[in-house]
C-alpha cells in the first residue's frame, strides 16, 4: 500500500496563510454567485493579491485574468484550485515546473495522486478544505 495523503497540520496551514502574498485562483468566475467569487472576494479583503486563472474572462476585481498558469507574468506565492477534480494532475504539472511553492485545492476537488506528487516535489498541499473557512477559522 502505498502513500497516504494527509493535510498539513493547523499551525502548518494558519503559518502558510500568514506567509503568502498573491494567490492564483483557478478557475476564478465573474460571477458573483459562484463560490471561487466569494471566496476570491473574500481573500482580497484579507489583503491577499488575486490573479484570475481563467480563460473564459478578460479580468476580475480588475485584475487581469490569465488563460492558464504558465501564462502568468511572475510568481504567486500559491494556487488555488476551483476546477474539477479531472484537472488536478494537470495543474500540478505545471504548478512543480513553475515551481509554485503551495497548492490548496477546495471542496470537492480531490486527486490524492496528483496531491502526493506535488507534495513529493516540495510543494505544500492542501486538498478537500475551503480557504475561506480556514483563515475565517484560524486567523481572524
Amino acid at each position: 500500500m502505498g502513500a497516504r495523503f494527509t493535510n498539513p497540520s493547523e499551525e502548518q496551514i494558519r503559518a502558510l496563510l500568514k506567509q503568502v502574498k498573491t494567490i492564483a485562483v483557478v478557475g476564478l468566475s465573474a460571477s458573483p454567485s459562484r463560490p471561487s467569487y466569494g471566496v476570491a472576494r473574500a481573500l482580497r479583503g484579507f489583503g491577499y493579491r488575486i490573479i484570475p486563472v481563467n480563460p473564459t474572462v478578460a479580468d476580475v476585481f480588475g485584475e487581469k485574468a490569465y488563460h492558464s498558469l504558465p501564462d502568468l507574468p511572475g510568481p504567486v506565492d500559491l494556487v488555488d484550485v476551483f476546477r474539477e477534480s479531472r484537472h488536478v494532475a494537470g495543474l500540478v504539472d505545471e504548478c512543480i515546473s513553475l515551481k509554485v511553492p503551495a497548492l490548496w485545492l477546495q471542496d470537492g476537488v480531490l486527486d490524492e495522486a496528483a496531491a502526493l506528487r506535488a507534495r513529493e516535489a516540495g510543494l505544500t498541499v492542501i486538498m478537500d478544505r475551503c480557504i475561506y473557512r480556514d483563515y475565517a477559522r484560524l486567523l481572524a
